[in-house]
């Protein structure tokens, strides 16, 4: 399996867990449209439980130049954006990414540059932050890999303080059916244990702890599943040692038309009020 980069080390539980969820809002929608010219529409609204709705218009429009990418995207908050991606051009398995922003209205809203770096046994990353103010960041990150065993790392830097800002350590042991891992995240004060499993082509398993060592607080705990009805369509579950119980269902109702719904109740207070239920609707044409 290839090393996977220090964000995704736990990817497999935290996926299991975290996405495909819809309760938190009452409703979203997305749209997202391609033209044959390569101009891509992407529009989002999210209706939330309590407080205004929120909306977003994203157009973008991506060019191949003699082996680099340009993509161009401008919003609805009147910002516009520029990224160029050189994959495979400077170096084998070193792809680089130059992004700016722009406000009309502000001017210059920060450049970032993100370099990626892949080979059979390591999966390094760096990432660079200039804001209009002058403030200048980076994070790097890395992990290697021995079969099927990862151990990586994390750092971020202040230019300006001339200090390290964080750092993060994890180790890992990953195979196609299951996958476990150890992380202390936020300058090692956050540890958390993570495992996945695949039981078969239809069910998946996983469970999270965490502790924080700032709060000394009791073990955060969760356990989740996944259930593939058929090619189109999936159930999911989850449960926290607080008693909040979380449960999903995802259709792909026709080609190009995803719906979702999702709800979530605190087992321990089944009689008041505090339950909340979402639903998804994506487009795709």
């Amino acid at each position: 399996m290839p090393v996977p980069a220090f964000s995704d080390i736990a990817k497999p539980s935290n996926d299991l867990i975290n996405k495909d969820f819809y309760h938190a809002t009452a409703a979203a929608l997305e749209v997202k449209l391609k033209a044959d010219n390569a101009v891509s529409f992407t529009a989002k609204g999210t209706s939330a439980h309590e407080g205004a709705t929120n909306a977003s218009l994203e157009i973008k429009k991506g060019l191949n130049i003699k082996g680099a990418t340009l993509t161009g995207a401008w919003n609805t908050a009147n910002m516009t954006s520029e990224k160029i991606e050189l994959d495979n051009v400077i170096a084998d398995g070193l792809k680089v990414e130059l992004l700016n922003a722009f406000s009309p209205a502000a001017g210059n809203k920060g450049q970032k540059a993100n370099l990626y770096f892949k080979q059979a046994a390591f999966n390094g990353r760096l990432f660079a932050d200039y804001t209009p103010t002058g403030a200048f960041s980076a994070t790097v990150d890395g992990v290697f890999g021995h079969e099927g065993f990862l151990v990586g790392g994390e750092a971020g830097y202040d230019v300006q303080k001339a200090a390290i800002t964080k750092y993060s350590a994890a180790v890992g042991y990953q195979t196609p059916q299951y996958s476990a891992a150890v992380q202390a995240t936020n300058s090692l004060s956050i540890f958390t244990a993570s495992y996945y499993q695949m039981v078969n082509a239809q069910v998946e398993a996983g469970a999270k702890a965490a502790w924080d060592a700032k709060t000394s607080g009791p073990v955060g705990i969760e356990l989740g599943g996944k259930y593939k009805i058929d090619p189109e369509s999936f159930a999911k579950g989850k449960i926290n040692d607080r008693g909040i119980v979380s449960l999903a269902y995802n259709t792909k109702v026709k080609q190009g038309f995803t719906f979702g719904i999702g709800a979530s109740f605190d087992s321990q207070k089944l009689n008041e009020a505090g339950h909340k239920i979402g639903t998804t609707f994506t487009f795709e044409g």
